[in-house]
């Protein structure tokens, strides 16, 4: 009798722990680039993202080549000439959530949150902090957006004179978390 008393509250911290994390494999993250002469958007369908609530921490990652152009020359150009996909294959961001708690995420309410940590694109990391929303539904899933800046030179990825690439590029990001 001890024995199973004492492995059930040795397993009790792990399972309340597991309660406030949550996690997608299919979040979608797109970018929009406005030039005069040609408008470039992109949406990848397979972030994953793992956030645990009780100890703030969140990581977004996805695969650079998963991005999806309406037109297939774009999508080439952009993972060999900009974004060397081949050397640098994962887009990341690690870092912590401000804003909400795992207590706030036990009941419905949409909770204006930032997100502090490092962006890494082209393998260079970049100190950023970002504003997003999180709602939080019936159900007790999670819908985490946000929508910011990226200047593609502050990551090293260099963009060859007369070609129509923004310097600030629009990112948004929507990701439906499920607890774990």
């Amino acid at each position: 009798m001890f024995r199973k008393t004492a492995l059930a509250l040795l397993l009790l911290p792990a399972i309340a722990y597991g309660q406030d994390r949550y996690a997608t494999r299919a979040g979608e993250v797109s970018f929009f680039s406005h030039t005069p002469v040609e408008d470039i958007d992109a949406v990848n369908h397979k972030a994953t993202c793992v956030a645990d609530l009780s100890g703030g921490q969140i990581q977004v990652s996805m695969l650079i080549k998963a991005f999806e152009f309406e037109k297939a020359l774009m999508q080439e150009h952009f993972n060999e000439n900009y974004m060397e996909s081949n050397t640098f294959p994962k887009g990341e961001f690690k870092g912590t959530i401000k804003g909400i708690t795992a207590e706030d995420a036990r009941k419905s309410g949409k909770f204006p949150v930032t997100l502090e940590g490092e962006l890494t694109i082209h393998g260079v990391a970049q100190k950023r902090s970002i504003p997003g929303t999180i709602e939080v539904d019936a159900t007790g899933a999670l819908k985490a957006t946000t929508e910011f800046i990226v200047k593609p030179a502050d990551h090293g990825i260099k963009v060859p004179g007369g070609v129509n690439v923004a310097e600030e590029i629009s990112v948004k990001a929507a990701l439906d978390l499920r607890k774990m």
